[in-house]
């Protein structure tokens, strides 16, 4: 009975995990085809872009999972079920997950530094003119061979670098050689994948304090602002065009009896036509928005996305308190900067710690919490970069905007977001440290009773933490992988008060600014005319 209750469990567990990759794969196609230009799209770029996101999410999906296996092998008064009484069991089931993370983050670094690349380079090439397919490839495969070798280094690194100093400080060159490679032999790759993937995650790292922390306030606010009347843009953009129009025809006025204009009128002419040019297709995107039924239907909505504004920034005004609360507990009552910040037990009240520790033994209400984190995260995201665009220092490389994203721009574009849900696994532990590390897993504890004569104990159950026994509970592969070397984990532990920072300085700038327009984005001046005119059909 205890092995078909364990099946029967598992079973619904990977159901839910296949049902939910079925939705990702759904949301990701959704998502890059609302996203990528009609005119320039292409088949390889667009199945790059949905398995690259869908990859990412994936694997941010199989956190639950991991945490629902390593629960569900203990009774709530923290003695082992029966079927996992045996370490070979538990082992066995450990592995799997770990099996999964190793394949699902090796095609991580195969997206990150081969595949994407290359896909990216291959329609960098595409642009010039007179270059053959042959000659396309051979140039792309040039430039990716320099993110192999960076990918090569990394995995070297965190194969060699060993996590603990050798036994012998005066041993010889040779034996710490071999104490190197006995090393990597005991690791079994695993060291190496880690640091991979904590570099790829230290990268995440800036990307969400870039832009998700400033879409977790953007999105809110707009949509409890809303945006401005089509109407009264309309009548605006009309006034703005007869205003230009009138400064044209004057500056025009002066060359009529055959003088010419001086080169400081020239470019003040070019400079009022480009910018007539930028209003009449300003006035035909605002006819268009004004006849859209989607906008039509968006009035009657309003009060549902008013609603919906405040709950998601309540929503991150809990993530930003939680947050502050788990890197303060870890400032006062951590090991120290030595040791990337471990704590040791839960000192401060935790409220979302606390709300997936009730929610985790009801299956799968942890599951639908944790899985809405994460596509809370990947909105937010989206709508960060969305509002930004994708930058380089001060450089602004791309514009992400419905119907008008290049095939190059939405590769940037899912790169980037596979970095940031990389480091949601990190987010989401140091949200909820307690529930990512142990899960709901409890302990006993043999305490002397001091009530009676002799050799009495009795038994307390414990909530795991960082202070138990090793073989009492089990610690979720993701917590291995997330902290295997502790100076990204103290990188991550000052990157969370940047984070906040960066938070409450969007929140600020967000709530100072305007009604956006009903349009934004969609006229700029250095569009095409073209590519205006395939938005506007």
């Amino acid at each position: 009975m205890a092995a078909e209750s364990f099946l029967s469990e598992s079973a619904l567990g990977w159901s839910i995990f296949t049902f939910i990759l079925l939705v990702i794969l759904a949301f990701c196609w959704v998502y890059i085809r609302k996203f990528q230009s009609r005119q320039e799209s292409e088949v390889v770029s667009t199945i790059t872009a949905i398995c690259a996101l869908a990859i990412a999410l994936i694997t941010s999906a199989l956190l639950p999972v991991d945490i629902f296996l390593v629960s569900f092998m203990k009774y709530p008064n923290g003695t082992y079920k029966e079927w996992a009484i045996n370490n070979e069991t538990r082992a066995q089931i450990e592995d799997t997950v770990l099996y999964g993370y190793y394949a699902l983050y090796s095609i991580i670094l195969f997206c990150v530094f081969l595949w994407i690349p290359f896909v990216y380079f291959y329609y960098e090439e595409r642009d010039d003119d007179n270059v053959n397919r042959c000659s396309q490839v051979k140039n792309a495969l040039k430039y990716t061979i320099g993110f192999v070798l960076v990918c090569v280094v990394l995995l070297l690194i965190g194969a060699f670098v060993p996590l603990e100093a050798p036994p012998q400080q005066n041993a010889t060159q040779w034996e710490k050689v071999q104490y190197l490679f006995e090393e990597l032999g005991s690791g079994h790759g695993l060291h190496a994948l880690a640091f991979s993937i904590s570099t790829l995650t230290l990268i995440g790292m800036l990307a969400v304090i870039t832009y998700t922390a400033y879409g977790m306030s953007v999105l809110p606010l707009n949509l409890i602002k809303g945006t401005r009347s089509v109407a009264y843009e309309r009548l605006e953009n009309t006034e703005d065009m007869d205003d230009v129009e009138h400064q044209i025809e004057k500056l025009k006025s002066k060359c009529r009896d055959g003088r010419p204009l001086s080169s400081r009128d020239r470019n003040h002419l070019q400079e009022l036509e480009e910018k007539l040019q930028v209003l009449q297709r300003r006035g035909r995107h605002l006819e268009i928005a004004e006849r859209n039924c989607c906008n039509k239907m968006g009035i009657a909505l309003r009060p549902f996305k008013i609603i919906l504004g405040i709950f998601f920034i309540l929503v991150a005004l809990l993530f930003s308190v939680a947050l502050f609360i788990s890197n303060l507990d870890k400032a006062l009552h951590s090991a120290g900067i030595s040791s990337g910040f471990i704590i040791f037990g839960t000192n401060l009240t935790n409220p979302l710690n606390e709300l997936l520790l009730a929610l985790q033994p009801v299956f799968p209400l942890d599951y639908i919490l944790i899985t809405v984190i994460t596509v809370y995260f990947v909105l937010t995201s989206m709508a960060g970069i969305r509002n930004m665009g994708i930058w380089f220092f001060w450089i602004r490389l791309y514009k992400i905007r419905p119907k008008r994203t290049r095939p190059q721009a939405l590769l940037f574009l899912c790169m980037i977001l596979l970095l940031i849900v990389l480091h949601t696994s990190y987010m989401i532990y140091s949200l909820a440290p307690q529930y990512v590390m142990y899960g709901s897993q409890k302990y006993l504890i043999e305490s002397p009773s001091g009530h009676t004569s002799g050799n009495t104990s009795f038994s307390t159950t414990r909530v795991c933490d960082a202070n138990a026994p090793e073989d009492q509970c089990i610690v979720t592969r993701s917590y291995l992988f997330l902290h295997k070397f502790w100076f990204f984990s103290t990188i991550y532990y000052f990157g969370n008060w940047a984070f906040i920072g960066a938070f409450l300085i969007g929140l600020v700038v967000s709530c100072c600014r305007g009604k956006k327009s009903v349009i934004e984005g969609e006229v700029e001046a250095d569009d095409s005319d073209v590519s205006d005119d395939e938005y506007v059909h």
